[in-house]
C-alpha cells in the first residue's frame, strides 16, 4: 500500500467558484524556485504557494528532480494544473508572457541564498521579473541585487523585512480589548503544517458564514496574500509581543470578526525556534489547535533531539500560558490513510480533545472542533444561516 495519503482537496479557495476567475485576472504572475525541495520540509513556502496563493498566480514551480509532474500531483496526489519544469529558461518559455515575479520557494535553515541561487534569481531579474524574498538577508541591501533591480527596472520584495526601530511597538496591552476568540494553531515542530492548517480553517469558517480573519507570522503567509501579518522571527525580541499583539488588535477593529486565527511558528518546545513565546503572549489566545507528525522520530533540522509527544507539548502550552488546547491536527507525512484513522482514533482516546487531518479529512471537521469550545461562534453560524 502507498504511503502517500491522498488529499480530500487542497486548501483555499474552490476554482469552480465563480469569483475566483476574477481574482485569477488581478493577481501578478509568478515563477515559484525550489531546486531540489519541492514537498519536502524546506520547500515549505513553494508548497504553501501551489496550494493557495490570494496574491499571485503561480504558473509553474522550478524543480528538476521533479521535472514534467503536475505539482499539486507530487505534493497532495491531487493535480491542479501546476507544471514543475527542470529550469528556469524551461519556466518562462512555458509561460504566455513574461511572469512578474520570480518567488524564491525555498525556506533553508541557514536563510541565505547558495551561490547558485544567487544566479537564477539574478537571472530572473534579468529577464525582466521581480523577486519576491522570504529569507533573511534583504536583497535590497545586496549591492549586486540593487543594481540589477536599477539595470532592469524590476522589483525585489524583502519580505521578512521589518518596519524600522523607530516605528516597532512594544506590548501594551491592548489585546484585551480584540473581544471576539482567538485561535492559534501550534504545533510540535517547525515546518509540520501550522500554516496550511490555519488556513483551512479559516477558509471552512467562511465558508460557514463567520468572519474568520487570519493573521500571518511567517514569510509563506505573507507571499500568499494575508492582509494581517508580520515576519516576527525578523523582529528583535522585545517587540515581537507588541508587533504581534498590535496586528491582532488592527485586524479586530478593521475587520470586525467572528474569531481571529493566528498562524504558529515553531514550537514551544523547539530549542531554535522560540516564536511560539510570542505568539501565546502578544496574541493571549483563548484557545490553540496543535499540529503533530505521529511518524517524524525527530526534530526537522536537528536530527539529535527526539519530537516531543503531543501530551508533552499541550502540558507545557497550558501552564505556560492562560489557554487551553481545544483540537489536534494530524500531519500524514509517512502515513497511509488507516495510519491516520488509527492516529486520530487513539489521539482523541488519549487527550480527550477532537483530532482531525486538515488535509485527508472533512474541513468541517475543523469548524466543528471550534464550534464546540466557543459556542458563541455556532450561534454566528446559526444566525447567518437563518
Amino acid at each position: 500500500m502507498s504511503t502517500q495519503v491522498t488529499a480530500i482537496r487542497p486548501p483555499g479557495p474552490n476554482p469552480q467558484d465563480s469569483s475566483v476567475a476574477a481574482r485569477r485576472s488581478t493577481r501578478e504572475t509568478a515563477i515559484v524556485y525550489c531546486e531540489g525541495n519541492f514537498a519536502a520540509i524546506d520547500g515549505k513556502t513553494a508548497n504553501g504557494l501551489v496550494r493557495y496563493s490570494e496574491k499571485f498566480e503561480i504558473l509553474s514551480v522550478i524543480d528538476s528532480s521533479k521535472a514534467g509532474l503536475d505539482a499539486g500531483q507530487a505534493l497532495d496526489d491531487a493535480p491542479n494544473g501546476i507544471p514543475i519544469c527542470a529550469s528556469l529558461e524551461e519556466a518562462v518559455a512555458r509561460a504566455e508572457q513574461v511572469p512578474d515575479f520570480l518567488i524564491f520557494g525555498i525556506a533553508p535553515s541557514t536563510g541565505m541564498l547558495s551561490p547558485a541561487e544567487r544566479r537564477i534569481m539574478l537571472d530572473g531579474m534579468a529577464r525582466g521579473m521581480g523577486v519576491v524574498n522570504g529569507l533573511h538577508e534583504f536583497l535590497n541591501d545586496d549591492p549586486e541585487f540593487a543594481a540589477a533591480s536599477a539595470q532592469y527596472g524590476v522589483t525585489i520584495l524583502d519580505v521578512r523585512r521589518p518596519r524600522e526601530k523607530k516605528s516597532l511597538r512594544l506590548f501594551s496591552g491592548r489585546i484585551s480589548t480584540v473581544t471576539c476568540p482567538r485561535i492559534a494553531v501550534l504545533g510540535t515542530d517547525g515546518a509540520i503544517g501550522k500554516r496550511t492548517t490555519a488556513t483551512i480553517l479559516t477558509a471552512a469558517l467562511r465558508a460557514q458564514g463567520i468572519n474568520a480573519v487570519l493573521i500571518g507570522t511567517g514569510q509563506t503567509g505573507i507571499i500568499q496574500g494575508a492582509r494581517y501579518g508580520v515576519a516576527l522571527d525578523a523582529i528583535p525580541s522585545q517587540f515581537c509581543s507588541g508587533e504581534l499583539e498590535a496586528t491582532v488588535v488592527d485586524a479586530f477593529e478593521r475587520e470586525h470578526p467572528d474569531v481571529i486565527i493566528i498562524e504558529g511558528q515553531g514550537a514551544l518546545s523547539h530549542p531554535a525556534y522560540l516564536t511560539s513565546t510570542f505568539i501565546l503572549r502578544g496574541g493571549q489566545p483563548h484557545g490553540v489547535i496543535l499540529q503533530h507528525a505521529p511518524f517524524r522520530q525527530t526534530l526537522c533540522d536537528f536530527d539529535q533531539i527526539p519530537m516531543p509527544t503531543p501530551e508533552s507539548e499541550i502540558n507545557l502550552i497550558q501552564n505556560f500560558s492562560e489557554t487551553k488546547v481545544i483540537g489536534l491536527t494530524i500531519n500524514h507525512e509517512g502515513m497511509t490513510d488507516a495510519d491516520v484513522t488509527t492516529a486520530i482514533v487513539e489521539n482523541e482516546r488519549d487527550l480527550g480533545i477532537p483530532v482531525t487531518d486538515a488535509l485527508t479529512r472533512p474541513a468541517d471537521l475543523l469548524v466543528e472542533m471550534v464550534v464546540r469550545a466557543f459556542p458563541e461562534i455556532g450561534r454566528t453560524l446559526v444566525a447567518g444561516a437563518a
